[in-house]
Order: structure tokens, then C-alpha cells, then sequence
């Protein structure tokens, strides 16, 4: 558009310009560049959400409670000592100011270092605003911040002298003036003054403590380091009372007092904490006894077999559970979830514990493995999904569970516990959604990722780094031990190692590849600060971070690499890398973007190449022996192990599986379906020893009494040529909860189903065999019960999503056009102009105000009133000014009221008025718009750019 380059240049005058310091946050928001808002709006995407008209709109919502609590939250200590030192300094504080709380008197060259990190965090996410000579903090901020007798400080420190004596009788504070060896005062102004001054004197206040008796000095320092409070009696000790005569100790309430802010900054040496962090701790390995002496030779190529391990240990647990509920698992609960009987029941079938039950649950429904059925009698079952994962290779298989464990919600060891209300936590339930796991589980990953290959870390270490990282969210700041996310840390250690993403405590080269190309970007060196930007620093030394991702190539099967080829993916980048300088989008990889589904895909598909080489080969074989047993000496083909599951019984698992044939197990496959030369022919062709004589004796005996009795539904009947069977059968007591009666020599009736039949006489040691109504052996094959289609679920987030780049953009520029509407100055009408106010136009929105009063005839005489509002004007002015400006490429000021009768004022740079129609680029939406003219209220020219 030829005029929108003329059009931008209107007149703006924004507030807080021309080398004034700003006095409003929103000023100071004015000041930044689009690169800044941008990356506010992505520290703080709760502000986005919807978007704001203005920056003053943003700067108000930037200051509201919640959004400021949430921010807090997610600073690391320093920074967040950094504010709560300014929240006990003057405000405006200067940058020295500020300097001295944290390093003290003293000095201290980290702090220093570490300091303008911190306030430029701070200053990024809208926290403080100002120039280094005048740092605000944001008012909502302060009032969470500062201490007080109900919310105390992290610092220890009370009120000041004029918060603490602000109720106080000018007599007293004489008296204190007096006993302080200070001159008398003629108003309490200048009294506290003279009192702040003495305590922020430090040759004078040591020269006042020099005289204090030494058991006033111990009651000094029980209060320095907080709480400042203290509790005393109506006829206080002599060292309370000569604090209390100087000043030293302020009343807070009848039976309180407190110890006067200034006095203890004096006493801790300037300090506003007792133990500044300005660099996150190490994250230690674990000790050698700790390991099992293991540490000093720990070797990644063991780390990695066991941790391959545990993951075809996963796999296999899976499919048992699946397999458990392939007919229709327990019933759900009314109010979601599975029962604790269900669960016990699940857990033995698994031979687990009912924690370890649970996350294997959680894992296949958060996968979408598992999922209700949707039915009236609604029940757990496999989904659809299931058999699709089945059919995919083992590595990719354990990709897909590996990537839905590390990116969902669901936290499987709150399962048991009780809620705020006291009821119990279900697994499966609804209420297992936390929104900070993800984080925390990736976070986990990432730490253990800055070790060396093969180390384990120490847990009370790592626990110590995600505390620095987020104090207020820790034990730190709220006193327990068991907080929400230190629990998540200990759960996905535990998570960790059952699902193989780490083996012996280590991180694992497939568990490296689940955290893509930024795995070990943190990595540098000891003492590194991450929380408040994109480096990494060891000592006096800034160092950018590195990447150091690990993974494996070679044979991986045709599967996994038509998969990474299908992705885009090449296998050289997975090769062995190490550290090497990564660019800041890297270091400060997006929570959001890690977890969305491509990049997950992506993740999963590095960490199956990478499991690949570790994992055995199906084997075709057994090893058939003269007890009954099969041992299976690894993973057995499909084909082979969905026979020995029906033919045998599991009787242990391990390193090798052995199964047991009974004649229970047999009567089973010949129920479905299998015959005696069928199972005689599978074992000899799949076993690597000879089938053994008593094995091929059981098979025939089971055989041969296999079908012998017939039973059918009349309700039920049973039929044997044999009639001596039958006689057996009626003189057995155990059949009288049968009901049994001779209908015919070879035909007895029932009055139990044919079900319970047949379960009664299997019980009494027959084999019969069910027949249809036509006469024919029934072939009973497992049913397979499953859901229709389920989605994954959905991960329940924490909070707003972290907006993309393109997102921002638009947002930046919406914001800074309406910012530009509102903030943009006009030229101020010369004359008063009468006009006919339109019928179309409500006439809350028609009424003048300031100076206009409409006629007698309905016309109004309207100017621009001292409060710029806009003026009205006539059909005619309007259509000029239009057309002018369109001729000289300007913009003008409107105001206009859309169809719903809603007004609103706009600034334009006409391009074409025809028809009664004006179009236009609207800077307010940031596009061309087609206004009629008819709508448009009034209309002003714009003041000429100083500039």
C-alpha cells in the first residue's frame, strides 16, 4: 500500500519519552522493543490470554495478583532473593542499594557477578521497572514480598522504624530520642528520622551497642536472622527493657515487640539474606557405599544393558496386563477409576506391589493402550491401539510408551493417597492430573543428562538443584519435606528405572536420545546458573551452554529406520557427539515445544534406534525338559509365545521364562482348538531338545479324554456314550450343587448353565467339551474384548501454553496498534461546531461531554473537551477531512459506532472514499478495514509529529 508507509508516521507521543524516566510501569513498557514484549508475553503467556487492547492493559494485568503469584513462582532463588531484598529496601531503590543487601558489607565478588542477571530477569518479566537509578518493584509484588506480622519475610526482617512506631504517642518517642542520646524533636516525623538515622549509621549504632549489657546483645541475636517477634511480659527483664528504652525492640502489640528493620540490617552486616545462592548447587553423583562401590567403575555399556533390560521388561509387563483384561477388565467406578480391590486383584496377577501395579496401569491408559469400553456396565479393556502397538517392533514399542510417560499428566503415585477432602485417590480416577509433572520429570532427565555417562547422581542433590529452581513451588518456602514436587522428583527416579530410561541409577544412551539434541546442553561445569537465562556459569567464568547428546547406530532393523527416515530424520544424527557451544534457542529449549506430538514422535523414534542393539533377539526355540517344563532362555516369536500361553503355565520369569505343562493347560488348547498331533508337531519343531515321553504322554492322555462328555444347553445336558461315566458322575457328592438327572442312559440334565457345568465337572477331574446345538465340539478361544477408538489423553496443562513465534508477533503488533489508538495526541479543535445528532447513534455514546451542550433544535455544539475525547462533527466536515487525508496520505482520528450499535475510536490513514464508503488501514486491528460513512461519529486530524 503506497500510503501505509506515510500513514505510520502519525503523531505519537508516547508517555515516559524524551529522556524522562518513567513513572508508570506501563510507561515502561512503552520503552521496549517488540523483541522484549515478545519474550515478557512467552515468560508470562498468562497475559496473552485474551490479548491485551493496550499496553497500559497489559501493564495492569502484569500487576494483578495471580498472574504476579505465578510469576514468582517461577524464578530460581537468587532472583527471587534479588526481589524480596528489594522489598525491604526505600523505594525507588538504586542499583548499589539493592547490591549492598545481597553482598553485605563485606562484599562478595559471586553475588556481584550474578546480580544483573537477575535484575534483568526480573526487569524481562515485568517484575520491576525503572532505570538502575530508580528500581520499582511491581506494587502487588512488594505487598507479597514484604514482610509482615501475618505473612513473614524470607529475609527475617520486621518493619521499619516508622512502620513500627507509626501508632506510637510523641512522648514516647521523646523518651526514645532521650535514651538513645538523641536531641529532642518538635513533631514525630522528625523523631523517626532522627531514630532511622541512628540505626543506619553504623559508626553510631556500634558506638550505642557498645554500651548494651551483653544479655541485651543475646536477645539481639535470637531475633537478627528472624523471626524478628518476640513475645514479653508486663514487667519486662532489664536487657529487654534497655532495648525497649532505646528503641531496639518497638511494641507490635501489647505483648510484642519487634525488632526495627534498620537496626537488624546493622546487625547482620548489611545482609538481607543469611545465605544469599546466587548459583544453582551441583548436582553430586552418588556416593561409592551409596552405589555398592560402584561408582569408581561405572561403565555406560552397563548401564545401558540394564537398562534394556528393565525396558523388555516393561514391554512384557504390558502385555500381561493386556492380556489380564483382554475379556473385559474390573468395572469402573462411579466416580472414575479402579477399585482398591481391582487393583490388589491387578497387582497379583502381575506379582507387583499395588504401587508398582498402578503406574503399569497408568502407563497403558496414558499411552491410550487401556480405556473404558463406554458400555452400561462400563469396564476397563484394550483399545484398538493395542493391537496396532503390538505389531510394531519392540524398540519402537517402547519408544511410544517412553515418550507418553514423559509428557503426560498423570502422576500414578498419588493413587492411594487422600485429597484435600480426604477422600482417596483412585488410580485410573480423574483427580491424578498434575500439570507440573511433565516438567518435573523432564527437568529430572535433563540433570541427570549434565553427569558423566554411567554416574548415578545423589538423590539429596538433585532434589537441592530442583529446589534452587524453584524455590516457591519447593520445601523451602513452604517448610515440608514432602512437597508436591520433590515427591514427583522421587517418583520419576523410581519411574525412571522400572520403565529402563535408566539403568543402576544412570541415565541410559536411549534415555538421552528421549531429551533430543538439547540432553546435556547444561553440562559446563560446576555452580551453573540456568533459571534467569541462556548461559551456564562456573565461577568467574560465562560460558554459553553445550550439547551433548548421545545415541547409538548400527544394525536396528528395517522398521526403525524406514520410521526415522519417514520422519526426516538421518542416522548420523544420532551418532556419539560431544559437548560442543549451543546457540541460545537450544540452551533454552521450550517446555512446550519438547512436549508437542511432533516433537515427541520425533524423541521416541531417536531413543528406539538407540535401544535397538540393546535388546535380544525373539528366539524361535524352546528348551522342552523331562519335568514338564519349557524354559524360554529369552523373548520367544509371537507365534510361539501365544502357544505356550494357552498350551503351559508361567511358573517363573527372569532372565529366562519357565513355563509348566499340567493337564489343565493342555485341556486348554485342545479347547481351543488345537489337536494332539497339532501340539505333538509345534513343540517338536520349536524345541531344541526332543519332546519328552512324559510331555507326549500327557498331551495323548488329556487327549484321549478330551470330548468324551458332551455338554450342551437344554438349560444344560450332559452326554456319554459310556453310561458307567455317567453313573460315576451322579455318585459323586461334589455334583449335587449340579442338580443332575438321567433323562436317557447316556443323557443327563442340569440346572446350572452350561458355563458352570463344564466348570463343575472340570473341578470333579473330567475333561468334557462343549458342543453346539447341532452336535459339534465347540472350539472356546480367549475373547477378546476391546474399546471402540479412544484418543490418547490429554495432557491436563499448567497453566496457560507458551505461545509460538507467530502467535507473539501478532500479539506484539495488536498490542502496540492499540497502544498507538490510545496514546496518539490530536490536534485540538479550533471552533465549536454545531451538528444534528444521527438517530443510529445511541445516545449514551452521542452525549458531549465537557464543553458541548446540545441546542434546543437537537443540534450540539461539541469541541474537543479538555479530557480528549473526540469531537463531533458534521456529514460534510467528516467527508472532507476524509478525503483530504487520503489525498495527503495522513492519518486522521475517528470515532465509530458498528452495527450492533458498540462505538469505539480508531485511527485510519484513508486510502479511497467512494460511495459512501471510506477504506482505510486501521492501525488499531492492524488491517484494511471498509468503514460507511455513516457510521463514523466525528472525526480529528492528528497532532504533527514532534519528532
Amino acid at each position: 500500500m503506497g500510503t501505509r508507509g506515510k500513514a505510520e508516521q502519525e503523531a505519537h507521543v508516547p508517555e515516559g519519552t524524551g529522556g524522562t524516566p518513567p513513572r508508570t510501569l506501563a510507561e515502561a513498557l512503552r520503552t521496549q522493543s517488540d523483541s522484549s514484549l515478545a519474550a515478557l508475553l512467552r515468560a508470562r503467556p498468562d497475559l496473552l490470554t485474551p490479548v491485551p487492547s493496550d499496553l497500559s492493559q497489559l501493564a495492569t494485568r502484569a500487576g494483578t495478583r495471580a498472574s504476579v503469584v505465578r510469576a514468582l513462582e517461577r524464578l530460581d532463588r537468587f532472583t527471587l532473593q534479588a526481589a524480596e531484598a528489594l522489598a525491604v529496601a526505600p523505594e525507588p531503590a538504586p542499583y548499589g542499594t539493592l547490591r549492598a543487601l545481597l553482598t553485605g558489607d563485606e562484599g562478595d565478588p559471586r553475588i556481584e557477578e550474578a546480580l544483573p542477571v537477575a535484575v534483568r530477569t526480573l526487569r524481562d518479566r515485568a517484575l520491576i521497572w525503572g532505570g538502575d537509578d530508580r528500581l520499582r518493584l511491581v506494587r502487588t509484588a512488594r505487598e507479597l514480598l514484604a514482610p509482615s506480622p501475618a505473612h513473614p519475610s524470607p529475609t527475617g526482617l520486621g518493619p521499619t522504624v516508622a512502620e513500627a512506631t507509626s501508632g506510637m504517642s510523641p512522648g514516647r518517642l521523646q523518651e526514645i530520642l532521650a535514651a538513645a542520646g538523641l536531641p529532642s524533636t518538635h513533631d514525630p516525623v522528625s523523631a523517626v528520622a532522627a531514630l532511622t538515622g541512628l540505626f543506619t549509621d553504623r559508626t553510631r549504632m556500634a558506638a550505642l551497642l557498645d554500651t548494651a549489657p551483653m544479655e541485651a546483645l543475646s536477645v539481639l541475636d535470637r531475633l537478627v536472622w528472624g523471626p524478628p517477634y518476640g513475645e514479653v511480659t508486663s514487667t519486662p527483664t532489664p536487657p529487654v527493657q534497655w532495648l525497649r528504652d532505646r528503641g531496639l525492640l518497638l511494641p507490635a502489640t501489647t505483648r510484642t515487640v519487634v525488632l526495627p528493620r534498620e537496626a537488624a540490617l546493622h546487625l547482620r552486616a548489611g545482609r538481607a539474606h543469611r545465605t544469599p545462592e546466587p548459583f544453582a548447587p551441583d548436582v553430586a553423583p552418588r556416593a561409592p557405599e551409596a552405589a555398592g562401590g560402584a561408582h569408581a567403575g561405572a561403565r555406560p555399556q552397563v548401564v545401558d544393558s540394564a537398562a534394556a533390560a528393565q525396558a523388555y521388561t516393561a514391554l512384557a509387563t504390558i502385555e500381561e496386563l493386556a492380556k489380564d483384561w483382554n475379556e473385559g477388565g474390573p468395572n469402573v467406578l462411579r466416580a472414575g477409576g479402579l477399585s482398591v480391590r481391582d487393583l490388589k486383584r491387578t497387582a497379583s496377577a502381575l506379582g507387583v506391589s499395588e504401587p508398582v501395579a498402578a503406574f503399569w496401569v497408568e502407563l497403558a491408559y496414558t499411552a491410550g493402550l487401556l480405556a473404558t469400553d463406554g458400555e452400561a456396565d462400563e469396564r476397563y479393556a484394550p483399545t484398538p491401539a493395542y493391537d496396532e502397538w503390538q505389531e510394531l517392533p519392540s524398540p519402537e514399542r517402547w519408544g511410544r510408551i517412553a515418550t507418553a510417560w514423559l509428557a503426560s499428566t498423570r502422576t500414578p503415585g498419588l493413587a492411594g493417597s487422600q485429597d484435600s477432602k480426604g477422600r482417596t485417590l483412585a488410580a485410573l480416577g480423574p483427580d491424578l492430573d498434575r500439570g507440573a509433572a511433565p516438567e518435573v520429570r523432564r527437568r529430572i532427565l535433563e540433570l541427570l543428562a549434565t553427569l558423566p555417562e554411567g554416574i548415578a547422581p545423589d538423590p539429596e542433590s538433585l532434589l537441592a538443584r530442583l529446589r534452587w529452581e524453584r524455590p516457591l513451588r519447593g520445601a523451602s518456602a513452604t517448610g515440608r519435606a514432602d512437597d508436591l514436587r520433590s515427591r514427583l522428583a522421587a517418583w520419576t527416579l523410581n519411574e525412571a528405572e522400572m520403565l529402563g530410561v535408566t539403568g543402576r541409577g544412570a541415565l541410559s544412551t536411549h534415555g538421552r536420545a528421549l531429551l533430543g539434541p538439547v540432553a546435556g546442553a547444561e553440562s559446563g561445569g560446576s555452580g551453573s546458573r540456568t533459571g534467569a537465562g541462556n548461559t551456564s556459569r562456573t565461577g568467574s567464568t560465562r560460558t554459553t551452554g553445550s550439547t551433548h547428546t548421545t545415541g547409538t547406530t548400527g544394525t536396528t532393523g528395517t522398521e526403525s529406520g524406514a520410521a526415522l527416515a519417514a520422519a526426516g530424520l538421518a542416522p548420523t544424527a544420532l551418532s556419539p557427539a560431544g559437548p560442543g557451544p549451543a546457540s541460545p534457542s537450544t540452551a533454552a529449549f521450550s517446555t512446550t515445544a519438547a512436549f508437542s506430538p511432533a516433537a515427541l514422535s520425533a524423541a521416541g523414534l531417536r531413543a528406539a534406534v538407540a535401544l535397538a542393539p540393546h535388546l535380544p533377539e525373539p528366539l524361535d526355540h524352546v528348551l522342552l525338559q523331562a519335568d514338564l517344563t519349557a524354559v524360554a532362555p529369552g523373548p520367544l516369536l509371537r507365534p510361539l509365545a501365544e502357544l505356550l500361553s494357552v498350551a503351559a503355565d508361567v511358573e517363573s520369569k527372569g532372565g529366562a521364562t519357565v513355563y509348566r505343562f499340567t493337564p489343565g493347560s493342555v485341556r486348554r488348547a485342545l479347547d481351543a482348538g488345537r489337536s494332539a498331533s497339532d501340539l505333538h508337531d509345534f513343540l517338536k519343531a520349536h524345541s531344541r531338545t526332543p519332546v519328552p515321553q512324559p510331555l507326549a504322554y500327557l498331551i495323548d492322555d488329556v487327549a484321549r479324554k478330551h470330548g468324551h462328555l458332551r455338554v450342551g444347553s437344554a438349560s444344560a445336558y450332559v452326554r456319554c456314550d459310556d453310561e458307567a461315566v455317567l453313573d460315576e458322575i451322579l455318585a459323586d457328592k461334589r455334583s449335587q450343587s449340579l442338580r443332575l438327572r438321567r433323562l436317557a442312559p447316556t443323557v443327563l440334565s442340569a440346572h446350572a448353565d452350561p458355563a458352570a457345568l463344564l466348570d463343575g465337572l472340570r473341578t470333579m477331574g473330567f475333561a468334557p467339551a462343549a458342543e453346539s446345538a447341532e452336535g459339534d465340539v465347540m472350539i472356546t478361544r480367549a475373547h477378546a474384548h476391546r474399546t471402540p477408538p479412544r484418543a490418547v489423553p490429554a495432557p491436563v496443562p499448567d497453566g496457560p501454553p507458551v505461545p509460538d513465534a507467530t502467535l507473539l508477533g501478532a500479539a506484539v503488533r495488536a498490542i502496540r496498534a492499540g497502544d498507538r489508538a490510545a496514546t496518539v495526541a490530536r490536534k485540538p479543535a479550533q471552533a465549536q461546531v454545531p451538528e444534528q445528532v444521527p438517530p443510529s447513534v445511541p445516545a449514551a455514546h452521542d452525549a458531549p461531554s465537557g464543553n458541548g451542550a446540545p441546542s434546543a433544535d437537537g443540534a450540539s455544539m461539541v469541541a474537543l473537551s479538555p479530557d480528549g475525547r473526540l469531537p463531533r462533527t458534521t456529514s460534510a466536515e467528516t467527508l472532507a477531512t476524509v478525503q483530504a487525508a487520503a489525498m495527503t496520505g495522513s492519518a486522521v482520528w475517528i470515532g465509530y459506532v458498528n452495527a450492533d450499535g458498540a462505538a469505539s475510536q480508531r485511527v485510519i490513514a484513508p486510502v479511497r472514499v467512494e460511495g459512501g464508503y471510506v477504506t482505510a488501514y486501521d492501525h488499531t486491528a492492524d488491517e484494511v478495514r471498509t468503514y460507511p460513512l455513516h457510521r463514523i461519529t466525528g472525526v480529528a486530524e492528528l497532532a504533527d509529529d514532534p519528532a
